[in-house]
């Protein structure tokens, strides 16, 4: 089953975007303190993690109208591209399937009584946009399954992390003077991103690095202060350090 994840981002800006760079010793970079206000520019982002691919459009704004023909047109086109299900599912499994999505929420989502099998989870945020009775309509006859994360639990969302990405890599010690400019700067990070995409896991092995050096530490007497023992790697002394 594919996992999407969808979030806004912005709004951008015209005025400078700090950011850090190589320069002469004694000559920071600076920035302009007076800036044009031509318009800001917004982020739309759907984010598959387990390939890290992103799809992304910028807008001056994003009310409902913008917002739901964009991911209408592009869930429509990831759905298309599933294809058909290799093993499908009987009407009482497809629907103990669709139901065990909604186990343990407190708000559970009104469903049809004709389900096509589900095909997507897609993961948004709780803005009351994403909870308009069209829109779900539309994604339970499309086979997406629609996973709120709860307030304040936004950094649940992938799709965040992958607009901190590229928001770093387009926007970071620049100056744009217009929103045009922001829009197609973050358009051409996304598309340079995908040529070369890097997947999303939680944890990962980054986290089972850090799991490994925690369970090397021994604190002593309670405190701040631990000992880290080198002895699993071949080291000759068995006492380790005192590190604070």
């Amino acid at each position: 089953m594919a996992v999407w994840t969808q979030d806004e981002a912005g709004p951008y800006t015209t005025q400078p975007c700090a950011g850090s760079s190589w320069q002469p010793v004694a000559h920071p970079a600076t920035q302009p303190h007076e800036y044009i206000r031509d318009g800001t520019a917004k982020l739309l982002c759907l984010f598959h993690p387990q390939s890290g691919q992103v799809r992304v459009k910028g807008v001056s704004s994003s009310p409902n109208v913008v917002l739901h023909a964009w991911r209408g047109a592009e869930l429509a086109t990831i759905v298309a591209a599933l294809g058909q299900p290799a093993a499908p599912l009987n009407a009482e499994e497809n629907l103990a399937l669709w139901q065990s999505w909604r186990a343990g929420l407190t708000a559970q989502i009104t469903m049809p009584s004709t389900l096509p099998q589900l095909r997507m989870l897609l993961v948004l945020d709780n803005l009351v946009g994403h909870t308009t009775p069209s829109l779900l309509c539309w994604l339970m006859e499309h086979g997406i399954m629609p996973l709120y994360t709860p307030l304040s639990g936004s950094w649940l969302n992938m799709a965040e992390s992958m607009q901190r990405i590229l928001k770093r890599r387009a926007l970071d010690g620049q100056h744009y003077e217009h929103g045009a400019a922001i829009i197609a700067s973050l358009e051409a990070v996304a598309a340079h991103w995908n040529q070369h995409p890097t997947a999303f896991e939680w944890g990962g092995r980054r986290q089972a690095r850090r799991q490994r050096s925690r369970e090397r530490r021994q604190r002593v007497g309670g405190s701040a202060a631990y000992i880290k023992s080198y002895s699993d790697k071949g080291d000759a002394s068995s006492n380790g350090y005192i590190s604070v």
